[in-house]
């Protein structure tokens, strides 16, 4: 059951805001879609649900289109959101899960589950206006996951959760995963792409410009990173040719490189001046890979 999209292309009036997108997400499968404000990320998550109709190109999950009658495979967590503020929270995922073709005793059931396990029984009865943004967040999280849909798509779930909540939410989001739901994220946080997700698509303007496997993407990536710690001064580093950025911390200096031969040839430079308590060559992040690729940052 994977996700396809084929030359897929959403235009407003004169402007495009999605350009000729291909991407396949694999079955089973946690994939992250990346990119700043405006990148086209939400516009195509609204048009794999049906609620946008792209303008050019097709759209299938398991070989079919998503409509009504795939509603009970699907869920869908908005950015912005989407809660009847008046509801009490029992009320509303009942309301919600209904309309994806549960029952009442089944949903009542599954929701005390949820809400034990993200250590909050006791706003079952609560109106949403009366929970903090993080809990309306965990609230919107189980309506679109507690029919166990088979495409969960998330748009930046972590928005707006403490470190503590973000870690709640991600072990539940892994689990969903082993369960065999095909996931598609998107995320300002690039660690969390880097921790949860095989693929990824980088999305800048409507078009990708970074797609593939995480590992792939970041080994075909010539410049490199270094962390030194050592017990002598490392300023002369930032002189040394092939070094393109040098962040000086507290107990050493982050360094980013051209390449692996120029790491080799400064680990025998800072190697002969004393004692080097920490060298390590690190495979550039997400973010060092959209700076370069995007020529801006992420933020």
């Amino acid at each position: 059951m994977s996700l396809v999209l084929d030359q897929v292309t959403k235009q407003f009036g004169t402007f495009t805001a999605v350009d000729q997108l291909n991407l396949k997400v694999p079955e089973k499968e946690m994939f992250g879609f990346l990119g700043a404000n405006g990148a086209g990320k939400t516009t195509t998550f609204r048009m794999i649900l049906g609620l946008l109709d792209q303008t050019a190109g097709k759209i299938t999950w398991n070989g079919r289109r998503i409509d009504y009658a795939t509603t009970s495979e699907v869920g869908y967590l908005p950015e912005e959101r989407g809660l009847y503020p008046k509801m009490k929270v029992s009320e509303q995922i009942v309301y919600l899960a209904r309309l994806r073709g549960m029952k009442k005793q089944a949903i009542l059931k599954e929701l005390d589950g949820w809400l034990e396990r993200f250590k909050v029984p006791e706003y079952k009865h609560k109106k949403v206006e009366e929970l903090s943004k993080g809990n309306q967040q965990k609230i919107q999280f189980i309506a679109a996951v507690i029919h166990k849909p088979k495409l969960l798509i998330l748009d930046e779930p972590f928005s707006g959760l403490d470190p503590v909540n973000v870690e709640l939410l991600k072990k539940a989001v892994k689990d969903i995963k082993d369960q065999g739901a095909t996931i598609v994220f998107s995320s300002h946080r690039m660690e969390h792409v880097e921790e949860l997700c095989e693929n990824l698509c980088i999305m800048h303007k409507g078009s990708p410009v970074v797609q593939g496997n995480l590992k792939e993407i970041k080994r075909s990536f010539e410049k490199k990173n270094i962390a030194i710690h050592a017990d002598f001064d490392l300023a002369f580093l930032s002189d040394v040719p092939g070094v393109l950025k040098a962040t000086y911390i507290t107990e050493g200096v982050r360094l980013q490189v051209e390449s692996e031969e120029i790491a080799e040839q400064i680990f025998r430079q800072v190697a002969a001046k004393g004692f080097v308590r920490k060298f390590e060559l690190e495979d550039p992040s997400l973010h060092d890979i959209f700076i370069e690729k995007v020529g801006a940052s992420f933020e």
